[in-house]
């Protein structure tokens, strides 16, 4: 009788998965925040392949390390297998009837934007879990699979909706816009930036004030927005503001905007839904009722 030959042994598939983050992305460090652990339990999974294998999967140099031939080679072929896990992992969790709406979005955006909306959205989709998401980045929809990403786009992908015009300006408390009244004025203020749109302050003063001396580089630059918007509402200085961002604070008299001269932007919020099937059946619900309250003062 014939007999069927059993499967080759596998290494560890946590090591695998190590090995092929570091070698897609070329960095232990970018591997590990990829996969959510340490850059020393990625080099210590990679130990541990080489390891089961018997040989180097990478070599080590005196500025870092680089593949094999061997390991270069097998690398699409682990990506693909590797992907194709992730998709049919997808596909068990969407055959659940009820399984939550997944959005992924800017933190600024998940934070300024979407969540002082989700109570109302909640309540127009009572039966509708919501998952939300902050990443830097748009998901790779091959290994962070999401119903819709919200992301500052300058132009809309087929299916997108951009969520209305955008425009930056310098705002600040109400009581340090009364000290405000001209470009010298400015000049004596902190400038808040934050640190991906450092150079949103440039921009505006070439396009407003172009014959004013301000140093457009000097302040605090703040890693996420909201911590810039926080510093701006403590009246620690005066922070270009996003009026997608900031227009409910113009509203409601938290904030004031010292210069009328509002620059606008190409790049915008903007509403992308995830491709395929396997998509939640009620994004497109959701994406036009978030386009229709894009033009609602949110609640802060």
């Amino acid at each position: 009788m014939p007999v069927k030959p059993p499967r080759p042994r596998l290494p560890s598939l946590n090591a695998l998965r190590a090995f092929e983050a570091a070698a897609r992305l070329e960095s232990f460090a970018k591997a590990a925040d990829e996969l959510g652990v340490t850059a020393g339990a990625v080099t210590q999974q990679i130990r541990q392949l080489e390891a089961a294998l018997g040989f180097p999967v990478f070599r080590r140099l005196a500025q870092g390390v680089a593949l094999t031939d061997a390991a270069r080679e097998a690398l699409p072929r682990l990506t693909r297998g590797f992907d194709m896990l992730g998709q049919a992992v997808q596909t068990l969790r969407e055959a659940e009837p009820y399984r939550p709406l997944t959005i992924a979005a800017l933190p600024c955006l998940a934070q300024l934007w979407l969540s002082p909306r989700l109570p109302t959205l909640q309540q127009a989709f009572p039966d509708l879990q919501i998952s939300l998401s902050a990443m830097e980045e748009p998901p790779d929809p091959r290994r962070e699979p999401h119903d819709l990403a919200l992301f500052y786009r300058e132009a809309a992908e087929p299916g997108a909706i951009q969520l209305g015009d955008d425009a930056i300006l310098p705002v600040c408390t109400p009581s340090l816009a009364g000290k405000i009244a001209s470009a010298d004025d400015l000049a004596r203020q902190t400038l808040l930036h934050d640190a991906v749109w450092r150079g949103d302050w440039a921009r505006w003063l070439a396009f407003a004030l172009p014959q004013a001396r301000v140093d457009a580089g000097r302040g605090p630059a703040f890693s996420l927005y909201s911590l810039a918007l926080d510093a701006c509402l403590s009246g620690a200085g005066v922070l270009m503001g996003r009026m997608s961002l900031v227009a409910p604070h113009l509203a409601s008299g938290r904030l004031a905007a010292p210069f009328a001269q509002a620059m606008p932007t190409l790049d915008r919020p903007t509403l992308t839904p995830a491709d395929g099937p396997g998509a939640h059946p009620r994004r497109r619900e959701v994406m036009e009722w978030l386009a229709r309250a894009a033009g609602q003062p949110a609640q802060i």
